[in-house]
């Protein structure tokens, strides 16, 4: 199954998050299929490619329940 979650970056004490498109069995920081948007949780900055997420979800992908926050809270689905 394909998900759309988080991937951590940055160093310690100071994440940074990317939102992936990944199969569910690979590692949180493994290889990802495509990257959709970025999360800075210090900054509360927020991106999404919102044309490749809707793509995502048509083609059967699940958002994490924290993406689909961030989704909803940018204003969307």
């Amino acid at each position: 199954m394909v998900k759309i979650r988080l991937s951590r970056k940055g160093k310690k004490k100071v994440p940074f998050y990317r939102i992936v498109v990944i199969d569910s069995e690979k590692a949180r920081d493994g290889k990802f299929i495509e990257r959709v948007g970025h999360y800075d949780p210090r900054s509360k900055e927020l991106a999404l490619k919102r044309d490749r997420i809707e793509y995502w979800i048509s083609k059967g992908a699940q958002p994490t329940n924290t993406v689909a926050k961030l989704i909803a809270k940018e204003g969307g689905q």
